[in-house]
């Protein structure tokens, strides 16, 4: 009977992600083709103004443009199935090729941004708990307040007007120097101020969630008992309040994903930075569809593979989650 939960389990996550990933694919491939603009501009450049309403029309043909949308989907998943996911319109190369030279940068600028963002919003929290209502905890809610409301692309002009172009310390542009593409100090230089901006904009709320988490721990129960038992201020916080607040901080890193995500995307694009996010921009800007829809669909896939580990590893901190899934989930063999 475990096994067979056990199977139920895994299959019905695995169902979740397949219907996601399909869902997101349709509503994907009908926007992005009925929105307003001619993708010819991105395929022959200013030659389409000069070309005639024959040869326009050809070039849809030859592009499969002119074929029903849900014509147009069936022959693109086929060939997703199959690997072949186009060519870019705007760069004359297979997608995947396009992609493959930009993805490390993103890589490397969002993952570092990540792990950072969430290391010190647990130690920014853990910080405001342990002195709570006192001058450290009123300072940093106050300047973490002020600084979550600051937009990604208005810090990053200011990063670089100051660090750039007035002091002349940092690059305002770029992953690299030309020719020191394998130059691991100089692509460090040229991500300070990026994943400046990318953590300081998510660090306070972050920060400010596990706070309020850690607090309202602080006002269990449990935590007067321990009070009564002599354990230490200590001991009570980071042995046990933080314990039982880490499923929350994790579900709450999963659901973030997106959001920090998004802001690297921005910062990308005010940064010149070559990644995924600045190529998001140019595939939608220049209607490059084939290339578009893989940069949606890898974005999508990280979004749902993230909210679903998450979930998966909260069930495993927390046994009580785990508990309640097994126990819908015999309910429903035994119905």
């Amino acid at each position: 009977m475990m096994k067979q939960n056990l199977l139920l389990y895994w299959g019905k996550k695995a169902l979740v992600f397949l219907v996601s990933v399909m869902v997101l694919s349709v509503a994907v491939f009908y926007i992005s083709r009925l929105a307003p603009g001619d993708p010819l501009m991105s395929y022959y450049g200013e030659r389409t103004e000069k070309m005639s309403v024959e040869e326009k029309e050809a070039a849809r043909e030859k592009l499969g443009l002119n074929d029903p949308i849900h014509v147009q989907y069936v022959r693109w998943l086929q060939n997703a199935l199959k690997g072949d996911f186009g060519i870019s319109y705007k760069y004359k190369q297979d997608v995947t090729e396009v992609i493959g030279s930009r993805i490390g940068n993103t890589l490397i600028l969002g993952g570092i941004g990540f792990v950072l963002t969430f290391l010190g919003a647990l130690g920014l929290g853990i910080l405001c708990a342990w002195h709570e209502d006192k001058w450290p905890d009123q300072l940093l809610c106050k300047g973490g307040t002020l600084l979550s409301c600051i937009p990604e692309f208005w810090l990053s002009l200011v990063m670089i007007l100051v660090f750039s172009v007035t002091l002349q310390w940092l690059p305002s542009s770029g992953a690299y120097d030309v020719g020191h593409k394998h130059d691991i100090l100089n692509r460090a230089e040229h991500l300070i101020l990026p994943l400046t901006v990318v953590v300081l904009e998510h660090l306070w709320y972050y920060a400010y969630m596990i706070r309020n988490k850690l607090l309202e721990e602080t006002r269990a129960d449990y935590v007067l008992l321990g009070k009564a038992k002599g354990l230490s201020k200590k001991k009570i916080l980071l042995g046990h309040c933080l314990r039982n607040s880490l499923p929350s901080y994790i579900s709450l890193m999963a659901i973030s994903v997106p959001h920090v995500l998004g802001g690297t995307y921005i910062v990308e694009k005010v940064f010149s930075y070559p990644g995924i996010g600045t190529l998001s921009f140019e595939s939608a800007q220049y209607h490059d569809y084939n290339l578009l829809m893989v940069l949606c669909m890898l974005t999508g896939i990280v979004v749902i593979l993230g909210n679903l580990i998450g979930g998966i590893i909260n069930e495993r901190i927390d046994p009580r989650i785990k508990a309640a899934e097994v126990t819908e989930t015999s309910e429903v063999t035994w119905d």
